[in-house]
């Protein structure tokens, strides 16, 4: 009788965790999984494999310090190989197979199209932390990095500015795919909004991968020699950058001369390339390594020490970078969100998002915003140093308030949350 009662309590127990979808393994009951999708080879591992790396060393801090609502977070690292395609199948993997509660990654805006329906269908959750084009709000993806006005327009306005060079003719050259297009879209409409006339707009795009770059490069010089001040805006994405940067130094192509402001280019892709001949070149971002304070400095200090213990390659030179700042406050608002829903459900963890704050290595206090998704951000303006460095010759006073739907681009009137 007593064997049969047992019996019964244990069928009884197996029903009521079936029914509330635990684990019947104790051990799958004490973590949570976090996808991280990031290309690991391929031409945008250049980048990406750092976001991998902040990414892991954010999560090992997040456990040292009691995990989340008292459970480890397990990640599920996946290589998608800078093949867009295969974007959405790892992500279908991580949510459907291996259950993961977010997924942080993708870098370029065509990955992040890909995976765009398979988060919407399996009501996933991804956190894009890299500056992009805009035109979009999705209700499951949160926008870490940088809309356009919070990095495109304020860069270019630097440019026209006397502060800037008073730049009068534009050469917006970038890498062939959405986000390049649509930025240069923006940027042209918001040019001639100023007077730009359209013959002093040039725009050239080269795909994926290319490397070389002397008669791009020829032709900004022939360009720029028509007699008014030229600058370029660089939306080159990957390991492009190197070659482009290499012959723009080979070339002569100064700073005072044509400068480069680049939207993709940060401590990370400068890594690989002599920066000497480049002093003086600028990129907008919402971060620099180069930042003075406390939270700056702990963070720089964590990851150089992370990736020493890790045996990253170069452990020595390791650098920080803005899409970097961005995984890591997302991965921790993600957690503030999760300990205030009290849950990992994707509904409730959305609805705990809005309004999050964070102390970040940017020296500002960031907020995700209530109706739209993105972090409210601040602007930096930085040129690049002799040592691959970039010195903050600009920015804004506080932290700037994410527009995805650009006003420049029609029929976006109106249009301001989900």
């Amino acid at each position: 009788m007593q064997t049969r009662r047992n019996f019964l309590k244990a069928l009884t127990l197996s029903a009521s965790i079936a029914a509330i979808g635990m684990p019947m393994g104790a051990h799958a009951a004490d973590t949570i999984k976090v996808g991280i999708l990031h290309s690991l080879s391929g031409t945008m591992a250049i980048s990406e494999t750092a976001l991998k790396n902040v990414a892991l060393m954010t999560i090992e801090e997040i456990n040292a310090k009691g995990g989340v609502m008292g459970k480890k977070l397990e990640p599920v690292v996946v290589d998608p190989a800078s093949n867009w395609p295969l974007f959405a199948e790892k992500a279908r993997q991580l949510i459907s197979q291996d259950k993961v509660a977010a997924v942080f990654g993708c870098w370029t805006s065509v990955s992040r199209k890909s995976v765009n329906p398979v988060f919407k269908e399996l009501n996933g959750l991804l956190f894009y932390p890299v500056q992009y084009e805009g035109e979009e709000l999705e209700k499951n993806v949160f926008y870490t990095g940088a809309a356009p006005n919070q990095q495109a327009i304020p860069a270019v306005e630097y440019l026209m500015s006397e502060e800037g060079g008073g730049a009068k003719r534009f050469v917006l050259l970038g890498t062939d795919y959405v986000y390049p297009r649509t930025t240069n879209k923006i940027l042209r409409a918001f040019l001639k909004s100023k007077g730009v006339a359209e013959a002093d707009i040039m725009e050239e795009y080269t795909p994926f991968g290319h490397s070389d770059y002397q008669t791009i490069i020829a032709n900004i010089k022939k360009f720029a020699s028509a007699g008014k001040k030229t600058a370029v805006i660089s939306t080159i994405n990957g390991d492009s950058n190197v070659p482009f940067y290499k012959e723009l130094g080979n070339a002569g192509l100064k700073a005072t001369d044509v400068p480069v402001v680049a939207f993709s280019v940060g401590e990370e892709e400068l890594r690989g390339v002599d920066t000497k001949p480049l002093v003086g070149h600028l990129a907008a971002w919402n971060y620099f390594m180069s930042v003075k304070n406390p939270e700056n400095d702990a963070f720089i200090k964590k990851y150089k020490a992370w990736a020493k213990k890790n045996g990253v390659p170069n452990a020595d030179t390791v650098v920080t970078n803005d899409p970097m700042e961005a995984t890591y406050v997302g991965i921790y608002m993600w957690k503030q969100a999760v300990e205030k829903a009290k849950s990992t459900d994707t509904d409730k963890v959305i609805a705990a998002l809005g309004g999050q704050t964070f102390k970040a290595p940017s020296g500002f206090t960031l907020t995700m915003d209530k109706t739209n998704h993105h972090l409210h951000k601040p602007v930096f303006i930085g040129e690049v140093r002799g040592d691959g460095q970039f010195d903050v010759v600009w920015k804004t006073k506080e932290p700037i308030r994410a527009q995805p739907w650009s006003p420049f681009i029609p029929g976006n009137e109106g249009k301001q949350g989900l």
